[in-house]
C-alpha cells in the first residue's frame, strides 16, 4: 500500500479501539496526533503489566511493518513511560494507543512474541 493509499490515522485508530473492545479488552488513546497522516505507536499492556511498544518502521521496499521498539523493564517501569513521552515530543503527529488485552499483537497483525 502506498503512502497515498493509507487510511486516515483517525479511522485506523478508531477501528483498532473497537476491535479490542469487541473482544472484551480495554483500549484507549493516550495521545492524539495528526488525524489524517499521523503515525501510530501501539502499547500492549495486558492487565497494565509487561508493556510492549510497537511502531511501523519503513522498509527498503517502501512498505511499513510493525516492529517492537520497547519492552517495559519490571525493575524500571518508569523508563517505559519516559520513552513514550520522548517519542511524543519527537513527533507531534504521533498517536499513542494502549491495548489492555492478552496477545494484543494479533490486532496489529503480529503473532504473540514470547520473551
Amino acid at each position: 500500500m502506498t503512502r497515498d493509499a493509507r487510511l486516515p490515522v483517525h479511522v485506523e485508530a478508531g477501528a483498532l479501539l473497537r476491535q479490542v473492545q469487541a473482544q472484551g479488552g480495554f483500549a484507549t488513546v493516550l495521545a492524539k496526533g495528526e488525524p489524517q497522516a499521523g503515525t501510530i505507536l501501539v502499547v500492549i499492556a495486558p492487565n497494565g503489566k509487561n508493556a510492549r511498544a510497537y511502531e511501523r518502521m519503513p522498509q527498503l521496499d517502501g512498505s511499513r511493518t510493525w516492529q517492537r521498539t520497547r519492552v517495559q523493564d519490571a525493575e524500571k517501569p518508569y523508563d517505559f513511560t519516559e520513552y513514550l513521552n520522548r517519542r511524543r515530543m519527537q513527533d507531534s503527529d504521533l498517536w499513542i494507543i494502549e491495548l489492555d488485552i492478552v496477545n494484543g499483537e494479533r490486532f496489529i497483525g503480529l503473532p504473540l512474541i514470547e520473551d
